[in-house]
């Protein structure tokens, strides 16, 4: 786990660095649904170019975005095993007992791996290009017009921020007490199953009231700092939008724009 990147920034300098967080934050929605509308491999490799457009201009390794896929490799693995054993097709590839494996199912699991790897990699990037403060910031603006009936639009994005802040703190402290616990004699790598959940009781209450401490920690100095809520609230620095974010405007309607021609005009591969 502490070489998963999730919610850990990656300082730099680049152009995805320096665009609005709002227009990240919006880029990401609008690709997610480009992932979505890709019906085919055409449209899901326009997809995969955006990426790695991105990607490059980000200026992020990309060993430390593949890192991002170990925390769902579990799943995605799991959803393609099932999709390969258990969806339906007519040109059958192997059959034995009651597994049968098809020419769809084939085409249909590596269809969804690569979707759900590329979602997770999109993400990935919003993360490492764009600092908790800022991402805090980005999505209180873009909530701005719930505050018109009384939603807590401040506190909501303010969770958040912490929330991301503390994936990588709670990714370490675990790395921390594993090891302090192997130093004792404790296994966590042999054994069945039920062995090796045992064996994270003694990881999983020091954990908790770790993440108890630092929680008490931050609302004391958020108390000392006379911290309010949103109740007239200044912003350091002013988010406005510069000629970057009007390219990644311009790049998000044209992916989405060729997505539906694709689906349209081109003969669904799955």
């Amino acid at each position: 786990m502490r070489e998963v990147s999730f919610g850990q920034y990656y300082p730099s300098d680049s152009f995805v660095h320096k665009c609005d967080p709002r227009t990240k934050l919006l880029f990401l929605i609008a690709y997610i649904v480009a992932v979505f509308l890709a019906k085919n491999f055409y449209a899901l490799g326009a997809c995969a170019v955006v990426f790695v457009m991105v990607a490059a201009l980000s200026g992020v390794p990309f060993r430390s975005l593949l890192r991002s896929v170990k925390a769902v490799l579990f799943l995605l693995i799991f959803t393609a095993l099932l999709n390969l054993f258990f969806h339906s097709g007519e040109t059958v590839l192997f059959s034995w007992w009651i597994v049968k494996i098809t020419k769809e199912a084939v085409y249909f699991t590596v269809f969804f791996a690569a979707r759900l790897f590329l979602l997770v990699l999109g993400s990935a990037i919003l993360t490492l290009t764009t600092t908790p403060v800022a991402l805090t910031d980005g999505i209180e603006s873009l909530l701005k017009p719930l505050k018109w009936i009384r939603f807590p639009v401040h506190e909501l994005a303010l969770i958040m921020s912490i929330a991301l802040r503390f994936i990588p703190i709670l990714t370490d402290e675990t790395g921390r007490i594993m090891n302090a616990q192997k130093a004792r004699g404790a296994d966590f790598e042999t054994g069945g199953l039920i062995k090796r959940v045992k064996a994270i009781v003694p990881i999983l209450i020091p954990l908790l009231i770790s993440a108890f401490r630092r929680a008490d920690e931050l609302g004391d100095a958020m108390d000392a700092r006379c911290y309010s809520g949103s109740k007239v609230r200044t912003k350091y620095k002013k988010l406005k939008y510069t000629w970057r974010d009007l390219l990644a405007a311009l790049l998000i309607a044209a992916l989405i724009a060729g997505i539906v021609l694709l689906r349209v005009y081109t003969a669904a591969i799955i």
